[in-house]
């Protein structure tokens, strides 16, 4: 069929126009709802506890993180109470717990996937993300803990240590095993940082 006609060229034109003069339009809109680009703290995988599917760590870019070395036998661990409250409270503004179970000190998280997982969504309703148990100390520490060392020149000394990551993936501070989930000084930290940009 011949297609070469002055009518149908016209209307072709005038289609291309449209298209040119709401493609900014739509960039600008793509732009806008497009994900954080994931800074290089971030771009680790880690199994989940639950079923040990792949997760990126890069799905929390752009937001507030606070990530803890948990065990399941510590004078520590009813601190997973604290930071399920403290998630629950600021989740919608951005901020996520990210828990990473460990038996590097005192052989205090010696169980499996399940039992570990059966300890924290069930004795402690934790419904913050939870990986499977990994190291984070020592040479074989897992790429992950060795940046957030080199960011903060602090190392987890115990269960229940904890790293706030900011929106930019770049600021990072450090809290000790004793501070509280619900501390004034841990709350500020957080607070703070909901309130920086990414």
């Amino acid at each position: 069929m011949h297609t070469d006609h002055p009518t149908l060229r016209r209307r072709q034109f005038a289609q291309g126009s449209l298209a040119l003069l709401a493609a900014p339009w739509l960039a600008s809109a793509e732009a806008q709802n497009a994900p954080a680009a994931c800074p290089p703290l971030l771009s680790h995988q880690f199994p989940r506890l639950q079923d040990e599917k792949p997760q990126n760590l890069c799905q929390y870019a752009g937001k507030v993180l606070l990530v803890v070395n948990t065990a399941s036998y510590c004078g520590f661990t009813p601190q997973y109470e604290g930071l399920e409250a403290l998630y629950a409270k600021y989740e919608k503004q951005g901020l996520v717990v990210l828990g990473f179970p460990t038996n590097d000190f005192g052989q205090q998280e010696p169980g499996n996937a399940k039992q570990i997982a059966e300890l924290c969504f069930n004795t402690y309703g934790v419904k913050f993300p939870m990986f499977s148990k990994t190291v984070v100390k020592g040479s074989a520490r897992n790429p992950f803990y060795e940046q957030l060392a080199q960011a903060t020149k602090a190392t987890p000394q115990w269960n229940f240590h904890k790293y706030l990551i900011a929106r930019d993936g770049k600021a990072v501070s450090s809290f000790a095993s004793q501070v509280e989930p619900g501390s004034a000084d841990l709350r500020r930290a957080v607070e703070d940082a909901l309130r920086r940009p990414s």
